[in-house]
Order: structure tokens, then C-alpha cells, then sequence
């Protein structure tokens, strides 16, 4: 994939996200209309997205994509928990200390990562993408949830119940069952989901850019446990997943769409999490803000840090 490609896109996504902005401040939607909107993008919109990708043909290489995906996507996790748990060691501010450890780990697979891989790669890349999003859901409802709620990892019903009936792994449960048996929905099933599908994109963008309307960054917001979050999180840790990939032997069009979403900016989840916790949001708003603000650089700069790792 060329790197004018890449850049074109996500500046494609970002000029969608300044109608979202412009909405936002142009007062044509308030808070209640944006939740509403968001609940019926992450529990219809893009779980139909998800299943119609999962509508190939079975190819036992495609299987074994979709394993060995997913246990790189495990393996990176697993090294950038361990990291900021050494990193953010010495961080004082509970709230902070949790905010910045999340934002590091988790990257908005849902809002930009989908949308990203599936203008970049068509339903291919959709494919690949549910491998982040199913690993992103096992971990983010385990240990993200457990770092602003610490009695969480006591219950481990309450985690379970998280996963298993989050609806994008309900989705991809069935996206699954569709792949392994090569069951075919009827055509008329067929068009409905493409059609409500196809407002994945833009309404994500729009969403997004929406938030960042709300935003409201000064100085005083940002200070050295912020930045180390925002590099780890826009930089190192995808750096990293590059070598985990290749280790794992992955390439081609699955290692694109796992590095992208291991690219995308900080999670927008950290925010909710905080508000749950009774914390001070304004980390945690300006880390989502100043992260999705710069992967429209950094992105690019971690795939032309790819194409250098791979020509070695």
C-alpha cells in the first residue's frame, strides 16, 4: 500500500470528521442526539459492517490468518500492559496514573479503525480488522475496565457478561459461523446489511469529529505524563506491533489492516471509563484529542517505518 494512498485516506477521514466539527459547533446536535447516534452506530451499524465482511469463501489460509492474527494481536497487548505498567510506576495522581496507562493500551479500533480498513481495503480489510476489535474487547473489558475499577477483576461473571455479549463479538460470532460453513444470507438480507453498512464510515467520522468539537485544550492540561502517553500510544507501541507481525510470519494485506489498527489514536472508551469513575475527564479528553489530531501524521509515519523494517 503506498504511503500517498494512506495519507489520502485518513486526510479523506479527517475532512469527514470537519462536518462532524462544524455540526458541533453550528449547534445542530446536542449530547442526546450523539449518544443516540453513537448507540445505534456500535450496536447496529457496525456490527452489519462486520458481517457482511465475514461473507468469503472458507480458505483454511484465511483460518490461519485469522489464529495467528489474532495471537500477535494478544502478544503486542500483553507487552504494552507490561510497559506502561513499568512506565507510569512513579505517576502519583490516581486519576491520571489510570487515564494515561489506559490511553497508552487502547487504540479507537471501533471509530477510526474499521472505517480506516474498510475505505483502505474493502471488505478484506473489515476481515483482518475483527481480529483487533475481538482481541480489543477481551482485554479492553478485563484489564481496561479494571484499572478505574479495580473490585472489577474480583467478578469475573461481570467481565464475562462484557465480552460475550458485547455486540460486535456477537457479530463476529456469527460473521464466524457464516465463514466456517459457508452459509449464504439471502440476497435480499444481503443488500439490507450492505446498505446500513455503508453509514459506517461516515457516520463514525462524523461522531468523532462531533467530540472534538467539545474539546477544550489549554496548557495547563498538558504536562510530561501526557505527552509519554500520547508517543507510546501514536508511536512506540505500533512500532513494536510491526516487529510482533512480522515475527509471526504475518504479511501482505492482513499485516496492513492489524498495523493500522494498532496505529489508530487513543480510545475514546478512556473517557466513558472515567466519567464511571467519578475522575477528572480532562486527561483523558485531552489524550483522545491531541492523539486523533496527530495520527493523521503519525499513521502514515508508522507504515513508512514499516516499509523500512520490511526492506532490512
Amino acid at each position: 500500500m503506498s504511503i500517498n494512498g494512506l495519507t489520502g485516506q485518513i486526510t479523506l477521514m479527517f475532512l469527514l470528521m470537519m462536518i462532524g466539527f462544524c455540526i458541533n459547533k453550528l449547534d445542530f446536535i446536542h449530547a442526546v442526539t450523539a449518544d443516540d447516534l453513537t448507540r445505534i452506530l456500535l450496536t447496529i451499524i457496525g456490527p452489519t459492517l462486520i458481517i457482511t465482511a465475514f461473507e468469503k469463501p472458507f480458505s483454511v489460509s484465511r483460518a490461519w490468518l485469522l489464529l495467528i492474527g489474532g495471537i500477535a494481536m494478544i502478544v503486542t497487548y500483553i507487552i504494552a500492559i507490561l510497559m506502561t505498567k513499568y512506565l507510569f510506576r512513579n505517576v502519583h495522581n490516581i486519576n491520571l496514573k489510570r487515564i494515561v496507562k489506559y490511553s497508552s493500551v487502547y487504540s479507537n479500533v471501533g471509530f477510526l479503525g474499521i472505517p480506516l480498513a474498510s475505505s483502505l481495503f474493502g471488505s478484506t480489510g473489515v476481515f483482518f480488522a475483527v481480529i483487533a476489535m475481538a482481541i480489543f474487547n477481551i482485554f479492553n473489558w478485563s484489564h481496561g475496565v479494571a484499572l478505574f475499577r479495580p473490585d472489577t477483576s474480583k467478578n469475573v461473571g461481570e467481565i464475562i457478561r462484557h465480552i460475550l455479549f458485547n455486540p460486535n463479538i456477537i457479530a463476529i460470532m456469527f460473521g464466524l459461523l457464516l465463514f466456517l460453513t459457508g452459509i449464504k444470507l439471502p440476497s435480499i438480507f444481503d443488500q439490507a446489511l450492505g446498505y446500513v453498512g455503508n453509514a459506517n464510515t461516515p457516520l463514525s467520522m462524523i461522531i468523532v469529529g462531533n467530540s472534538l468539537g467539545n474539546l477544550n485544550i489549554n496548557r495547563q492540561m498538558i504536562n510530561i505524563q501526557i505527552v509519554k502517553s500520547l508517543v507510546l500510544r501514536n508511536l512506540i507501541f505500533p512500532i513494536i506491533s510491526i516487529w510482533v507481525l512480522l515475527g509471526f510470519g504475518i504479511s501482505g494485506t492482513a499485516f496492513s489492516v492489524l498495523l493500522l489498527m494498532s496505529a489508530c489514536p487513543v480510545a475514546s472508551l478512556g473517557v466513558l471509563f472515567t466519567l464511571q469513575a467519578k475522575g477528572n475527564t480532562d486527561p483523558a479528553v485531552t489524550l483522545m484529542g491531541l492523539s486523533t489530531v496527530f495520527s493523521l501524521v503519525t499513521i502514515p509515519l508508522v507504515f513508512e517505518i514499516a516499509g523500512i523494517v520490511i526492506h532490512l
